[in-house]
Parts: C-alpha cells; structure tokens; sequence
C-alpha cells in the first residue's frame, strides 16, 4: 500500500518552487477556514487534493516542496523509475519528455492555487502603514495567503458552512467527496477523492442521501443549487463569475438556495478573484468592535445587511483593493487554535512598553542629573570639609 511521502525520506523525488515563508505559510494558509480538504499527515506536511491530483506539501525558509502521487494510488516518481529498465530508448525520452511537461503543469498550477505571483510582503507593507492594529498582528502571523479555488468545490464547501465550525465543516466536505466523488488514489488507508461534479451533486436522489450523511437542511441546499446552475445557467457559469464585477458575481451567486451575502462573499474572494470581497460573519463583526471601535451598528444584536455592508466598506477604505487578503489574516488571528501565536503578540507588546518605560525613566534620571537636581558633591570633598571643621574645633 503506497504512503504518504515525507521529505526526510527523500528529497530527489520531490519537486520545489521557490517561495519564502513571508510569502506563503502553509500552516496559516490551509488550516484558517478557507478550504477544509487539507490534512497535516506528518509533521510540516500537508495532504491535499488540487485540479484532481492529490498532493503533499511542506516548505522550507525559501522554498515550496511539493510531491503529487498517480491517481491509480502509486508515487509517480517511484512507479517512472521501476518501469524505468524496462523501456525502450524512444520510450524513455518520450516519457522524459512528458515527465517534464507534467512538471510545468504542476508548477503552474501551484502558482495559481496559491496566487504566488501577488507579492504578498509589499501588500503587508501597505496595510501595515494604513493601519497600525494590522502591523501588530502582522509581525506574527506572516504569509497567510488567498487561494485561488475551483468555483464549484469553493460554493459547495461554503454552503456546508451554514451554523457550522471548521471541524465540523472539515468532516461533511469530506463525506461529499467519498459519497459523490471520483476515487483518485489510497494513501496509509486514507482514500483520497476528487470533488463531485456539479452532475453528480444533481441528481435527484443526493439529498436524501446527504441527509443520511448528517447533513440536514444543507442537503436541499447543495442538491438545489447545483441542479439550479445546470438548468439555468449551463456548467461554464460559475468559471464565467470571475470575468464579471465583484457585485454583479454576488449577486448572482445570492440567488442560489443557501447562499446569503457572507458565503456569496467568501466564493467571490477565495475562487472569484475579487480581492476586494469582505466576508463579514460574528467573528469579523466583534474584530471590528473590538480592535477598531466600529459603533455604526447602534447596539444591533444581529447581523444585517446594512453592518455586512458597512463593515465592507470601511475595511476597503482602510486596506484598498485587497482587502479580502488582509481581512483574512485578521480572520486567520482570531481562530482559537492559533491563541498560542496571538499569545506572542500581546508577549511583544508587554516588553515594548517595558523597554519604553525603561528608557522613558532612564531619560527622566539623566534629566534631573543634568540639571533639576543638585548634584550632591564627592563623597571625598565631604570627608575633607568634615575633618577640617573637626580640626577648627579642637583648636
């Protein structure tokens, strides 16, 4: 049974790209609630599933390594080398030739998949100098980057979203996939599916069975949506969202059976490339609250459309037009599982005030020895004068 590769087992099968962790952190990038089909499987090493080939991923300081198996459940680099003997001349170049137009395709799409050719260190900058809240969490929580989803996995994972928290939502996209999904390989007894067609979320018997997968109300939702788009719109119109206007492609996406502004709003920014788009959920709204004082919802208890707009509105003013990106980095600090990071920022702080109320005292010391005290005479002058009145006495 083939395993999960692990780069201590073997650097030469793997491929790489360079990228510093500033730019990306995949760590942050995958497990801050934008896709849910990512697991740690080794220490530093992420499995996952992209463009229906399934990956695994880690990184070093300056550079992104990554290893993608044959979808029949084998290694592709260790199946091309025991076939490797046995092949003609022609057919070793032949393949050779393949194997390196797979390369580049693979490249390609990580780059995509990840957006690496928006520099993210220069966007830090900016909205570091925009806003100083952002520049504290920054220091910690670099490299937490957009990604740039398939449209139909991005909509119907965000539509199991509803009520829902990240674990939760992690197992149900999960269920999906082994339900409706093509098998693509097996891996340490994990199996490992490509997300199901809009075809295939459909049909007419998948709620029922996505009830019978614990998936409740949401079950109407994914199989009325889908079925919506086919008849409607045709499979090619969730890809065409992307060539038209941030709020015309919400829009349209609110039409669709379980989508409200937020989920619309997430679709937009992690498939959609609208970099602009600001998911606004609880969470957001109390990051608004509580680090930027926003008090524009009058004591609402309950989100509305007016604050989802207005809290957009002012992060985009604050951030410019990719705001969504910075927006998620707040998202990403906010997430309980990372407190233990959040926890060095308030760390930081504390010894930067300890540090400038030592250098505020120390100054405050040297002012009042420089001139707003009266400097106390030698210890040996003292002794001198006080002998010489001893001595006046005597006599």
């Amino acid at each position: 049974m083939a395993r999960h590769a692990v780069f201590s087992s073997g650097a030469k099968i793997w491929k790489s790209l360079e990228c510093a962790k500033s730019e990306l952190r995949l760590d942050l990038t995958l497990a801050c609630g934008q896709t849910f089909r990512w697991r740690e499987t080794a220490e530093g090493h992420w499995t996952g599933v992209i463009r229906g080939r399934v990956w695994t991923l880690t990184q070093t300081e300056d550079t992104l390594w990554y290893y993608v198996y044959k979808n029949e459940g084998g290694a592709g680099g260790e199946n091309r080398d025991q076939k490797k003997d046995s092949q003609k001349i022609d057919e070793e170049e032949t393949q050779s030739a393949t194997a390196q137009q797979d390369a580049e395709v693979e490249a390609e799409m990580l780059r995509d998949y990840f957006q690496l050719r928006v520099k993210l260190g220069d966007l830090y900058r900016e909205w570091g100098a925009a806003d100083c809240h952002f520049k504290q969490i920054a220091d910690i929580f670099t490299g937490v980057r957009m990604l740039r989803q398939d449209p139909t996995e991005c909509l119907f994972s965000f539509i199991c979203t509803s009520n829902n928290h990240i674990s939760r939502i992690q197992g149900m996209v999960e269920r999906l996939c082994q339900a409706l999904g093509t098998p693509l390989c097996q891996l340490d007894q994990t199996s490992y599916h490509d997300f199901p067609t809009l075809s295939a979320l459909a049909d007419r018997g998948v709620e029922q069975r996505l009830r019978d997968l614990g998936f409740g109300y949401r079950a109407r939702f994914l199989q009325q949506s889908a079925k919506q788009i086919l008849d409607t719109h045709g499979l090619q119109w969730l890809d065409g969202l992307r060539n038209v206007l941030y709020l015309e492609a919400r829009d349209a996406l609110r039409t669709l059976p379980g989508v409200g502004t937020k989920v619309a709003d997430c679709v937009c920014l992690m498939s959609l490339d609208k970099s602009e788009a600001v998911p606004v959920d609880t969470h957001v709204w109390q990051i608004a609250k509580r680090d930027y004082k926003y008090t524009a919802d009058n004591g609402q208890k309950t989100l509305t459309e007016k604050i989802h707009r207005d809290i957009g509105d002012f992060f985009r003013e604050l951030w410019g037009p990719y705001a969504g990106w910075a927006h998620s980095v707040l998202f990403c600090a906010d997430l309980k599982k990372f407190q233990n990071l959040k926890e060095m920022i308030h760390l930081k702080q504390s010894k930067k005030k300890e540090l400038c109320e030592g250098n505020c005292k120390k100054f405050k010391i040297k002012r009042e020895f420089d001139g707003h005290e009266k400097k106390k005479k030698p210890k040996s002058e003292r002794q001198k004068k006080a002998k010489m009145s001893i001595k006046t006495e005597e006599v």
